[in-house]
C-alpha cells in the first residue's frame, strides 16, 4: 500500500494526470441560479465559460462539504497507508477548513490523514499535488512525503493575467466603485499569489503588453524546474505565448490545464495563470539578496494607473479588499 493524496478541483490538475497519479479530485461547486454544478463533473470548464459569456445570473462558488471529504478518505483509507490531502489557501477559500472538518467526521479510520493549507490557487497548488503524488509513488511513507510537501510549497511562485476587472469585481474582489465600473475599465490586471492571496502586481492598457508584463515577472524567477499554466483564453493565443514562453524557459515542457470553473468564475475568460515550481534548495530564500529583488507596486500606485484610465468625469473613488472566497 502506499500514501494517497486527495486535492481539490481548485488546483486544476488535467484529469488525465489525476488519473496518471492516482490523485483523488474532491469537486467544489457552482452555482448559476437555483442549479448548482460539481465542477469538473457535472460542468467542464468550456461549457461553464459559454454560459458565463451568455448567462443573465452571475455564478456562486462554494466549497466541498466535509461529508464530501470524509466520504473521499473512507474510500481511500482501506488501501492506503495514509492519505495527505492538499488544498486551496486557507485564505482565499473555506476548503481547506471543510477538508479539515471532514477528517474529524471519520477520526475512526485506521489509517493517518494529514490536511494541509498550500497558500496557493489553481495550479500553483496543482504543482503540490503532483509532487507529492510523484513521491508517493516513489515508495515514500507519510512522513517523507509531507516533507517534500512542505519544501515545495515555498519553491513555486506564480503569475496571472486577467483580460478584464469584471469577473473579479462581480466576485467581490473589488471595491464598490470597481464593482459598478469594473467590465468598462480599459486595463489588463496582472495578479501575483503571495502569502496565500492574489495581490496586483501591475495593469497593462492593452492585452499584449499584459503579456510582455506576464513573460518579464517569469523571465525573473531563477532555477525553475517545472511550470503549470491554467487558462480561459482561446487555443491560438495559447498557442502563441506557449511559444513566446518558449524563448524564456526553453527547457521545460509545461504542464497545460483549462482554469475550472469555481476559480474561472472569479477570472473571467481570457485568464492565464502560470505557476513555476524551483529547483528544492535554490528558491529566492535560498539565494539570499545576491539577486536583484523585485518590488511589488503599492495599491495607491496601482489604484492611480487604473484611475487614468477611467472617464474624465467619473469621481468614484477606487477600494480594494481581499475577501475570503466562497469556494
Amino acid at each position: 500500500m502506499a500514501i494517497k493524496i486527495v486535492t481539490d478541483s481548485g488546483s486544476d490538475i488535467p484529469k488525465e494526470v489525476a488519473e496518471e497519479l492516482g490523485i483523488t479530485v474532491v469537486p467544489l461547486y457552482v452555482q448559476f441560479g437555483a442549479v448548482s454544478y460539481r465542477d469538473g463533473v457535472d460542468i467542464q470548464p468550456d461549457k461553464f465559460f459559454d454560459m458565463l459569456r451568455q448567462d443573465s445570473v452571475y455564478p456562486t462558488t462554494s466549497t466541498a462539504s466535509p461529508g464530501d471529504f470524509a466520504e473521499a478518505y473512507k474510500k481511500l483509507c482501506p488501501n492506503s497507508d495514509g492519505i495527505i490531502s492538499i488544498h486551496l489557501s486557507s485564505k482565499v477559500s473555506a476548503t481547506y477548513q471543510a477538508a479539515l472538518t471532514g477528517k474529524q467526521l471519520v477520526s475512526d479510520l485506521k489509517c493517518p490523514i494529514e490536511v494541509v493549507d498550500s497558500r496557493l490557487v489553481t495550479i500553483a497548488l496543482g504543482l503540490v499535488g503532483i509532487t507529492a503524488a510523484r513521491a508517493a509513488r516513489a515508495g515514500k511513507n507519510m512522513h517523507e512525503v509531507m516533507e517534500q510537501i512542505n519544501q515545495v510549497i515555498p519553491a513555486v511562485r506564480a503569475y496571472g493575467l486577467l483580460d478584464t476587472l469584471k469577473y473579479i469585481a462581480k466576485g467581490g474582489r473589488l471595491g464598490q466603485a470597481v464593482t459598478r465600473l469594473g467590465s468598462a475599465l480599459p486595463v489588463k490586471p496582472l495578479l501575483v499569489i503571495k502569502d496565500g492571496v492574489l495581490s496586483p502586481v501591475g495593469v497593462s492598457r492593452t492585452r499584449a503588453k499584459g503579456i510582455d508584463s506576464l513573460l518579464d515577472h517569469i523571465r525573473s524567477v531563477r532555477n525553475v524546474e517545472e511550470v503549470g499554466i491554467s487558462h480561459s483564453t482561446s487555443e491560438d493565443e495559447l498557442g502563441s505565448f506557449l511559444e513566446k514562453l518558449k524563448a524564456v524557459l526553453p527547457n521545460i515542457k509545461p504542464t497545460i490545464a483549462k482554469l475550472g470553473p469555481a476559480l474561472g468564475a472569479h477570472g473571467g475568460p481570457g485568464a492565464i495563470l502560470v505557476a513555476m515550481r524551483q529547483e528544492l534548495g535554490k528558491t529566492d530564500a535560498d539565494l539570499g539578496t545576491g539577486r536583484k529583488q523585485m518590488t511589488l507596486p503599492s495599491m495607491q500606485s496601482i489604484r492611480e494607473g487604473i484611475m487614468q484610465h477611467m472617464p474624465k468625469d467619473t469621481s468614484h473613488p477606487f477600494s480594494y479588499q481581499c475577501k475570503a472566497a466562497q469556494v
